[in-house]
């Protein structure tokens, strides 16, 4: 069995460039001989529904959603990236992943490397098969029925609204986030932490940029970091702070990752669902 739960300390990941130390959009078109497509069409798409063009353009070049699965499984993942996930969910943490890239990509890398399970909620871009075996991918946020009007972020998707939705499920009082990213679309969700929060921004991306150009807007403590060992000493030491005494973690269980899937947060299903470890 695993210990109790640290109480209240949800840790938020980011995807690309975060748990991964690359962009998985860019290594699946790079990989699978596609660079030539995206080059003439990024000038003229959004980043979302170019995506899912580019999976078509895939699918018409012959690749197939295995073929995207095994390219994405031959990824790296950072081995203290995957120790801290497990720690972290072993010390009782509640682990969910936001991000803007999809869940058939996140769910691929997660379940590959063992860590799927850790997790209790992904929120990001829908993806699913279709009859024909293409791979399509849909915006988070249904921009033409509800757009979000957050400013800062992309039309698909504002994670400061997922991170809301989160807040407004528990008792923030007993309740801490530890954030974790990189990019421009992880300022907003930092915008909503609070005191006693802590943001986690990889050093020298846009994120930590935007955070030392307007330190003042920030409720959250802020903790750089800049490698995967680096990552993994900086969440742990956070999460023991605030677990009284700090646990010993050679005496967690980290099973648990093992055994479930997380619940997806899609577009028109907003509310989450709990995964029963």
């Amino acid at each position: 069995m695993a210990s109790a739960p640290a109480p209240g300390v949800v840790v938020v990941f980011d995807f690309d460039r975060t748990i991964i130390d690359w962009d998985s959009d860019d290594w699946v078109i790079t990989k699978l001989g596609a660079a030539d497509a995206f080059l003439r069409l990024r000038p003229t798409m959004r980043w979302n529904p170019l995506m899912d063009r580019m999976m078509a353009e895939l699918h018409a070049r012959g690749k197939t959603a295995e073929d995207i699965r095994d390219c994405l499984m031959s990824a790296p993942l950072d081995a203290h990236v995957i120790s801290s996930i497990k720690t972290a969910a072993a010390l009782g943490c509640d682990l969910r992943v936001v991000s803007d890239a999809n869940t058939f990509f996140i769910e691929t890398v997660l379940a590959h490397h063992g860590v799927l399970g850790c997790f209790s909620e992904i929120s990001t871009n829908p993806a699913r098969v279709d009859a024909d075996g293409r791979l399509r991918i849909s915006p988070f946020h249904d921009t033409a029925a509800a757009p979000h009007g957050c400013s800062l972020c992309p039309e698909n998707m504002c994670k400061g609204k997922i991170i809301e939705k989160i807040q407004s499920m528990a008792d923030t009082k007993n309740q801490h986030f530890i954030y974790i990213g990189d990019g421009k679309g992880d300022y907003c969700p930092s915008l909503k932490l609070s005191e006693g929060d802590y943001v986690m921004p990889k050093e020298n991306y846009p994120l930590w940029k935007l955070i030392c150009n307007n330190k003042q807007l920030l409720k959250a403590e802020v903790h750089p970091w800049n490698s995967g060992e680096d990552l993994e000493k900086t969440l742990l030491k956070l999460v023991n702070k605030m677990i009284t005494p700090p646990a010993q973690v050679s005496s967690l269980d980290c099973s648990k990752c093992e055994m479930s899937k997380p619940a997806s947060t899609e577009v028109g299903h907003h509310q989450a669902l709990r995964v029963p470890h």
